[in-house]
């Protein structure tokens, strides 16, 4: 169908000259700009601080609480950040049009890696640099610097997009109330017993320098396929069992995807349930005769089937089929105990000897004094002997590998748990501190014998065997050679041989691998360097979350998640496996963590607010420890929460290190030196950002500011701000932190790839918003797909909103005001009631106001995209499309009648009602609409953002008129297709449609709007007949997608049945919507949308389907008919000459037509018609004309005519 633009005759407006001058009210445009619109409106919003305005007169009503989930200023904003502050800026707006106080604090998230890695790569520097090239203090600074970076381009973003939310009293992480929120809720954990301090197996990122928490490691695209160097090692049998002697080496045999951790290797795990056999074969790689122990099932993941078939003896190194011979059979159980030689000597397994040391540990110490040695005051132990057995480990499968699995404790939570639970060693160097560490230090290396202390060198290393990869990075992502300049050339590390590959050859070369291969497995990486991660055992401050857990289940099940499937799947998941929170980082810039301790342990001190600090001082200067109050001496104030007191303290590093307290017992008391997890910071937010306790506790305790109602954020927070928010309000609050969250998705490029600079495919939002303005690109982000689901943005889209939605807008709204200002209409007249006006009136008003229960619904449900979707098709398919094209005579013709002022008043209200219905999505142009229109009926400006969202008033609602209304659209529809099929013109002619009509509703559905239909679509008469009148044929065409997971299996029969139903079947599938057929003895009921209902063609006439609704339409054009259709375009051409050469409206002119067999009788005919049309005095016909007349191309025929004004 064509734009209501389309049917204006732009001529008429000239009815009354002098009139439209003076009576001109309503705003017109001569051109249409998107981006100048949004342009000019921000400029008066900001001028006359409209959001301040808006948050002012809904004080005292009911609050809505939106909490902004704080950016870090350090980085430039995206293209996924338009899309994500317009899911929340919707939601604000729309809860503020309904009523509602809406509570809305920007913030900015300062700590936390991002910040500190940005610092150090513009600094040139690597965290190990802090305290030596660096002072923390001159660190800290510049990270305080950095993270506000762009803070000016985010403001400029939020203000150009239209995100509505307080910027200028922003809640700031590094802010020292918000630190002394954040402790509070820290002291609240530690006094319920959540906050604990535990040494555990953690994953650590080399390359930040930092433990990692579990939601860390499980944001998006953490856990990443690599190929690996893999090794399965023969690991030979200290004790073995008579069959296993009787060929060749008695060998266990584990695979690993992490050759570097061999060395630290101290035991073999086996299931006690798993079948294993003893296999005689041979090493392919040097050809030895040995005996391998492994799991049953995986025996041909290693050797050939045909293999079994051979004869042992008969083997050539070389060969591709290695002869193996099964000679025992065992359970897991049954190979518990055996021993092993140590398979990598370089270091002997050792243990520290003091109260906490395991009971195996003193026992053998107190036992083998010559095998225990001092470094410092600490004793250790070397504990060989207890080491390089099998033991039991439940978790073992037969997935992969070879059913037994390779211990390092020191690199895996679970291989230290089994370890430990059967009394094994771990391989530990002790450094110049006395420290017991892992083989590979922080830096991803092997420690260097430098770095070791001399006795642990001396009682414990085999200094030839471990020099030979002493300082040798384990992976060569961590190795300066390929981070020059601290930039990662992961494309040389990639091709270069790692210590991997390096190790696995020099096994081969020793006989101690049986098969070497590249693998792909799924491996973690760092979230924020983007590079592997280690396991690593290390003191760390862990939250219990774990004693929470059933209760996070609880409340999750109270959330509102959007979509369902988050809050139960990824989220709800999340919670049933999850694991305490590493709260530890060891970092620099960030919240400190606010413990105090002996150096001993036995005490301890958790601050819970800088009062209760600067009164510890007090007590610390009292007992001789500190000298001095650096607080009090920069005349900081306890007491006093204003942000001119705080300002004279910072409670970073390195001046909180700085403070010593004294324990109870007159000890002096330093604080951990950790720093706590960003996402603690953030998760805190509901409360830091009031400075709750200290301030606005009757604010969060009532429930104005606490739960939120609503937040939202990317998928990748639903283990980050998602779960911190969630784990304080259930561990502190014993509640939720808000009550509805969207979990949008990812904006890709349009064709689906992940955005990103190096590919040359992101998008520049400042670019996209200046080019195409707010509007198209906010209501293009959320009308394309739901906000949870991933977004390709095309750029082309955007133009096509602009094109279809805005400007079909902004045209119907030109033509109301050109129009109205020629009439003097201004809506100051008494509205006629709906009950009085014209069907096509009433139709308008009951969709509307169906339109405003539907986009309400939605919006109420957090479904902004069905919200979208329903305006648009509003604006373009019944406005613009339907209720103008229709109506344009009403409007053009005579003078303002009652009938006239009905069709404005309709008009009026639905444009006004548009305006209020899109401002939450598409707040700039809804905003210029609503103030175009009410700035004349209501004599002054005024904001849509200050008016109230409309409320349906169901007693208009005419569901059956709305129904019947939308049957003649689609038989409009179907014609004008069918006609467009054929190349017939509108302005031909047609005698008929005929109907097959389902039932007596359809039929009366079709009746009611016959008049109309024949109007739009040209046609003299519908024809009714019934569906059983055999007119039509009909078959039907499964849908295969639909069907298909409903019938499974049975879908062939299906598929059959629906082909040869009958033309019985397939009414009583029409008329009721559904049919039940026999399918191999069983029922099955089939769908009237699973399957595509076909019409076959009738000789002279076309037929289309829609659902159940069915047209024929006859093209056979008869003469009269023929010329009917040339005297319509004889018409429509004299009217565009007479718009060309700027006639008046009420000009009339003379025709004479030269004499032309195609056009003749057309003439003759329908003179009078075509006089009456063009105001014509005269009209004529003449043999011929000269050169000067006008040429009218009728199709083909070429007329002439000359045209001249009757004076």
């Amino acid at each position: 169908m064509q734009s209501a633009l389309n049917f204006v005759p732009l001529q008429k407006i000239f009815r009354y000259p002098n009139h439209y001058v003076m009576k001109k009210k309503f705003n017109e445009y001569s051109k249409f700009n998107l981006s100048e619109i949004n342009k000019e409106v921000l400029s008066r919003w900001n001028e006359e601080k409209l959001f301040e305005q808006s948050m002012k007169v809904r004080e005292g009503n009911p609050s809505f609480v939106f909490y902004e989930g704080p950016p870090s200023a350090n980085g430039m904003p995206g293209i996924h950040h338009v899309m994500a502050r317009t899911i929340k800026d919707i939601f604000c707006r729309y809860k503020t049009m309904k009523g509602f106080h809406v509570k809305r604090k920007a913030g900015w998230d300062t700590h936390g890696l991002p910040v500190e890695l940005g610092v150090e790569k513009a600094l040139g520097i690597t965290k190990e640099d802090i305290g030596k090239k660096i002072s923390v203090d001159e660190y800290n600074a510049a990270c305080r610097r950095e993270v506000m970076k762009y803070t000016r381009e985010w403001e400029t973003l939020t203000n150009s997009m239209g995100y509505w939310v307080d910027m200028d009293n922003p809640y700031i992480t590094y802010d020292n109330r918000y630190i002394e929120s954040v402790w509070w809720l820290l002291r609240q954990l530690y006094d319920k017993g959540y906050l604990y301090k535990g040494y555990t197996i953690q994953p650590y990122s080399p390359a930040a320098g930092t433990g990692l928490s579990t939601h860390e490691l499980n944001q998006p695209g953490c856990y990443r396929d690599v190929k690996d160097t893999t090794v399965t090692a023969l690991f030979e049998i200290t004790n073995p069992r008579q069959e296993m002697t009787e060929w060749g080496r008695p060998c266990f045999v584990a695979w690993t995807t992490t050759p570097w951790t061999l060395p630290s290797n101290t035991a073999l795990c086996v299931g006690p349930k798993i079948q294993y056999v003893c296999v005689q074969t041979y090493n392919p790689y040097n050809g030895e005769k040995i005996s391998i122990v492994m799991a049953k099932d995986l025996v041909n993941s290693y050797l050939k089937a045909e293999g079994a078939e051979l004869s042992l003896d008969s083997y050539t190194q070389g060969d591709k089929v290695v002869p193996y011979r099964i000679v025992a059979e065992y359970v897991g159980s049954d190979l518990v105990g055996m021993g092993y030689k140590q398979l990598m000597p370089w270091v002997k397994p050792l243990e520290k000897v003091d109260d906490n040391a395991a009971a195996f540990v003193k026992e053998y110490a107190s036992a083998n004094a010559d095998k225990c040695f001092a470094v410092g005051k600490d004793t250790f132990v070397e504990l060989s002997e207890k080491a390089f057995r099998v033991i039991p480990g439940d978790y073992v499968t037969t997935e992969d590998g070879t059913g037994i699995v390779h211990i390092a404790p020191t690199f895996g939570a679970d291989d230290a748990k089994v370890a430990k639970a059967a009394g094994v060693p771990s391989l530990f160097m002790i450094n110049k501190k006395g420290e017991t560490r892992p083989m590979v230090d922080l830096t991803g290396k092997y420690y260097t014998l430098e770095e070791c202390a001399e006795e642990f060198v001396a009682a414990c290393v085999n200094v030839e065997a471990y020099s030979r990869h002493a300082g040798d990075y384990v992976k060569n992502a961590y190795a300066p050679e390929f981070n020059p300049g601290g930039k990662y050339d992961e494309l040389a590390a990639q091709k270069a041989e790692d210590l991997n590959i390096v190790i696995c050859m020099e096994m081969k070369q020793e006989g101690s691998a049986f098969k070497i291969e590249k693998h792909v497995h799924n491996y973690p990486h760092c979230w924020r360097t983007d590079k592997p991660v280690l396991y690593y055992p290390l003191d760390s401050w862990f939250i219990r979350t774990t004693a929470a857990r059933e209760r996070m289940m609880e409340l999750n099940e109270t959330i509102k998640w959007k979509p369902q499937s988050t809050g139960t799947g990824r989220f709800g998941k999340w919670l049933e496996n999850l694991q305490d929170w590493n709260l530890s980082r060891s970092r620099y810039w960030g919240t400190p963590l606010p413990i105090w301790r002996t150096e001993d342990g036995t005490e301890e001190l958790c601050i819970d607010s800088v009062q209760t600090l600067y009164d510890e001082i007090e007590k610390s200067i009292s007992a001789g420890v500190m000298t001095s109050n650096p607080y009090k001496e920069k005349g900081f104030v306890p007491g006093d929460y204003s942000k001119e007191n705080y300002e004279k303290i910072d409670l970073h590093r390195p001046y909180v290190d700085d403070i010593i307290l004294v324990s109870p017992s007159g000890k002096p008391m330093r604080r951990e030196l950790d720093l706590i997890d960003v996402w603690f910071d953030s998760g805190s937010m509901p409360y830091a950002q009031l400075h709750y306790p200290f301030e606005n506790k009757e604010a969060l305790d009532s429930g104005e500011y606490y739960p939120s109602d609503f937040i939202a954020e990317g998928v990748d927070q639903t283990r980050g701000w998602f779960f911190t928010l969630h784990a304080i309000a259930t561990m502190v609050f014993d509640s939720v932190a808000y009550k509805t969250v969207i979990s949008n998705g990812l904006v890709l490029d349009k064709h689906g790839n992940k955005m990103s600079k190096r590919l040359g495919n992101a998008i520049n939002p400042f670019e996209a918003i200046e080019k195409f303005g707010s509007d198209p690109v906010r209501w293009y982000m959320i009308a394309n797909s739901s906000p949870w689901d991933n977004l390709s943005f095309d750029p082309a889209g955007v133009q096509e909103v602009s094109r279809k939605l805005f400007a079909t807008l902004y045209n119907t709204y030109s033509f109301f005001a050109l129009y109205a200002n020629v009439d003097g209409f201004d809506n100051s007249q008494p509205q006629t009631p709906i009950e009085k006006r014209p069907i096509i009136d009433r139709w308008a008003i009951s969709l509307l106001n169906t339109l405003v229960k539907e986009v309400d619904e939605a919006l109420a449900d957090y479904e902004p995209t069905k919200a979208a979707r329903a305006i648009n098709d509003f604006v373009n398919n019944d406005l613009s499309n339907w209720y103008v094209r229709l109506n344009r005579k009403r409007f053009w013709t005579g003078e303002l009648t009652e009938d006239k002022l009905m069709a404005y008043q309709t008009l009026y209200t639905c444009l006004e009602t548009v305006a209020k219905l899109m401002a939450p999505i598409s707040p700039f142009i809804a905003d210029k609409l609503y103030n175009d229109l009410t700035s004349v009926s209501e004599g002054s400006e005024s904001s849509v953002h200050l008016a109230l969202f409309p409320k349906v008033d169901e007693s208009v609602i005419d569901s059956r008129l709305e129904q019947n209304m939308k049957v003649a659209q689609d038989i409009t529809s179907m014609v004008l297709a069918l006609r467009r099929k054929v190349n017939i013109k509108v302005r031909q002619p047609l005698s008929s449609i005929m109907v097959p009509v389902v039932d007596e509703a359809q039929r009366e559905a079709v009746q009611s709007m016959s008049e109309l239909i024949l109007n739009e679509v040209n046609v003299k008469a519908i024809k009714y007949v019934s569906g059983e009148d055999g007119v039509l044929v009909k078959r039907v065409k499964p849908d295969f997608k639909k069907l298909g997971p409903k019938f499974g299996k049975s879908m062939k029969s299906v598929a059959a049945a629906i082909t040869s139903m009958s033309q019985a079947d397939i009414v009583t599938l029409e008329r009721n919507g559904n049919v039940s057929l026999d399918i191999d003895g069983a029922s099955a009921v089939i769908e009237l949308c699973d399957v595509e209902v076909i019409s076959e063609d009738i000789p002279g006439w076309l037929v289309a389907n829609e659902g159940n609704l069915t047209i024929a339409l006859d093209i056979t054009i008869t003469p009269e008919l023929k010329q009917e259709g040339i005297a319509r375009e004889i018409v429509n051409r004299v009217q565009n000459i007479r718009k060309g050469r700027d006639y008046d409206i009420t000009d009339k002119i003379n025709l004479t037509f030269e004499s032309n067999c195609e056009i003749d009788d057309a003439l003759k005919t329908f003179g009078d018609y075509i006089s009456r049309q063009v105001l014509a005095a005269s009209l004529t016909v003449v043999p011929s004309l000269n050169d000067t007349a006008e040429e009218l191309d009728l199709d083909g025929v070429n007329v002439k005519v000359e045209i001249t004004l009757n004076k």
